[in-house]
């Protein structure tokens, strides 16, 4: 029974550091890369998947989560739906004219993440972050089982720092699964820093994004970013905001009360119609929601790991 080590890629520079360990320890052959496609992505995304690919010599398997059986099952539902009964006050069933309006558009756009939401009929949060499941989790575990499934034992790496969150402050670096899967965190007890500098001293250079003043590589948005990364985005990659308001035009519609937005209302920061574009508003705002902030031309590099230099 042969060994594979399965690493997740992202684009970014925790899971680049990751994929060179992992070639330098074991050797390609010896190597399965994969990168689990949101659907939410900067064009930098693909273009340094593509980068990676030519300079390394490897191959980045795509994996697309598919919601075409979810979303025909639930219009199916929709159409049929009778119910009598109350929740909360609120009517089961859906009414005539929320049924026309679903199912206007309850329709697979071979987008992933935007077919999940159209499905749920609303965007994923913080409390019910089911973006990551759905889009990552599950497509990169059916990957691996069925490697496993071939007869190998499949090593899972995962780009992972202890120093990102309270939540993963606990990582352990190896862990058994069971059945024939391993997780593997190489990197877990790096800095951000550390990872940066890694690739620069193998002539690898990582994504262009860091260059723009973003922190993070994936969703353009994260239903996560604050208001920096907001503002950054709307600045500097304002057909992102246009497309996410797109999706919610879509997804309203798609929702059985017809109300849905990327980022919802919050307490500390209120705002009275929280579609993308008053959150954009808001993310130039001072604490408060209320003083706008002084605005300025963002700088061609806004690195914060030194790679302007």
């Amino acid at each position: 029974m042969s060994i594979l080590h399965v690493i997740s890629v992202s684009a970014g520079k925790d899971s680049q550091a990751s994929m060179l360990i992992a070639i330098e320890r074991f050797g390609k052959h010896r190597c399965r890369f994969v990168f689990a496609d949101t659907g939410n992505e900067d064009e930098a995304v693909y273009q340094h998947l593509a980068y990676l690919e030519q300079a390394l010599d490897i191959q980045i398997v795509r994996l697309k989560a598919n919601f075409d059986q979810e979303i025909a099952a639930k219009r199916i539902f929709i159409a049929r739906d009778q119910r009598t009964g109350r929740r909360h006050g609120k009517k089961l069933r859906w009414t005539n004219k929320a049924k026309r309006r679903a199912l206007a558009v309850l329709h697979p756009t071979g987008n992933p993440y935007l077919d999940l939401c159209i499905w749920k009929g609303r965007f994923p949060s913080r409390k019910a972050q089911f973006c990551t499941e759905q889009l990552k989790t599950i497509p990169l575990v059916e990957y691996q089982l069925g490697l496993i499934e071939q007869g190998h034992t499949v090593i899972s790496w995962q780009g992972v720092r202890r120093d990102e969150s309270l939540n993963r402050r606990d990582a352990k670096k190896f862990e058994k699964v069971g059945g024939g899967l391993y997780i593997y965190r190489p990197i877990v007890e790096w800095t951000a820093r550390q990872t940066v500098d890694f690739s620069l001293s193998r002539g690898i250079r990582v994504n262009p994004l860091y260059l723009e003043g973003f922190s993070r590589v994936g969703c353009m948005l994260c239903i996560n970013a604050n208001k920096e990364e907001i503002s950054n985005c709307a600045d500097r990659k304002p057909h992102h905001i246009d497309r996410l308001a797109n999706w919610e035009r879509l997804v309203v519609q798609a929702a059985k009360r017809a109300g849905a937005s990327f980022f919802p209302n919050t307490k500390d920061d209120p705002i009275d119609k929280p579609d993308i574009y008053a959150v954009v508003r808001w993310a130039k705002t001072a604490r408060g929601g209320r003083q706008t902030t002084f605005e300025f031309e963002r700088p061609t590099c806004a690195s914060s790991y030194g790679l302007c230099e």
